[in-house]
C-alpha cells in the first residue's frame, strides 16, 4: 500500500510531468519549425545548445539553474529585488529545470516531424494560395502527428523518472517538491524496499504501457497514411 506522502509524490510527479510537457510543446513547436527550415549558418550552435542536456550531467545542470534561480542569481535575485520570492526549492523551479532537462526529449521529434512534413503538399497548398499559417494547421500538423506523439510520450515519461536535476533545485521537501524518484531514493536510505519496490513498479508499469501505445500509435498512422 502507498503511504500517504507517496501517493503526494506521485500527484507531483504527474502534475510536474504534464505542466513540463504541455509548455515545451507550446515554446517547441515554432523552434523545431524554424530549425527544419532555416539556413542561417548558426543553426548548428543552436542545435548544440538544444540537445546540451542530453549530454550533462543531471546534477551539474541542476546545480547551474540553482545557482541561476536562487537568491543570489540573476533570475532568482532579480525577482527578490522585485518584491517576489526566488525560484530555487519551489515548484515553479521545479517546472524549470524539468523543461530545460527534457527539451532535447521534445525537440528531436518535431524537428525531424517538421522536416519531413515540408513537402509537395505545402507546395501544393501554397498553389491554392492557403497562407503560411493555413499551411503549417491544414497540412503540416495533421502530417507531423506522429513527431508530436512521440515528444509528447518522451517528455512526459523522461519527466517521471528526472531525480538529479530535481533534487538540486528542487530539494526534498514533502507536498512541495518531492516527487516520486526522490521518495524511492528517501525509501530506500531508509531500507523500507517494500515501498521502494511499489513506487518503483508503478513507474515502471506506466512507462513501458506509454511508449508500447506510443509504437502502437505510430504503426497506426503509418498504415494509414496520416504520419509523417
Amino acid at each position: 500500500m502507498l503511504s500517504p506522502d507517496d501517493l503526494t509524490a506521485l500527484r507531483l510527479t504527474f502534475q510536474l510531468a504534464l505542466i513540463s510537457t504541455a509548455i515545451l510543446l507550446l515554446l517547441c513547436t515554432p523552434l523545431a519549425w524554424w530549425l527544419a527550415h532555416t539556413r542561417w549558418r548558426g543553426r548548428t550552435l543552436i542545435e548544440a545548445l538544444v540537445m546540451l542536456p542530453l549530454v550533462l550531467p543531471p546534477t551539474v545542470l541542476g546545480f547551474y539553474l540553482l545557482l541561476l534561480l536562487g537568491p543570489q542569481g540573476w533570475v532568482g535575485g532579480s525577482l527578490e529585488a522585485m518584491g517576489f520570492n526566488h525560484l530555487a526549492f519551489t515548484f515553479t523551479g521545479l517546472v524549470i529545470g524539468s523543461m530545460i532537462y527534457s527539451l532535447p526529449f521534445v525537440m528531436q521529434p518535431l524537428t525531424a516531424a517538421f522536416q519531413a512534413a515540408g513537402g509537395r503538399m505545402t507546395e501544393a497548398a501554397a498553389t491554392l494560395r492557403a497562407s503560411p499559417l493555413d499551411r503549417f494547421f491544414s497540412v503540416v500538423l495533421p502530417l507531423s502527428r506522429r513527431g508530436f506523439l512521440t515528444a509528447i510520450v518522451l517528455s512526459f515519461a523522461h519527466t517521471l523518472g528526472e531525480f538529479g536535476v530535481i533534487i538540486m533545485i528542487g530539494g526534498n521537501i514533502p507536498g512541495a517538491t518531492q516527487v516520486a524518484s526522490i521518495a524511492i531514493f528517501n525509501h530506500v536510505e531508509a531500507m523500507d524496499y517494500a515501498a521502494a519496490h511499489t513506487l518503483s513498479a508503478i513507474l515502471v508499469v506506466l512507462s513501458f504501457t506509454m511508449l508500447v501505445a506510443v509504437y502502437a500509435l505510430n504503426r497506426k498512422f503509418k498504415v494509414v497514411g496520416i504520419g509523417a
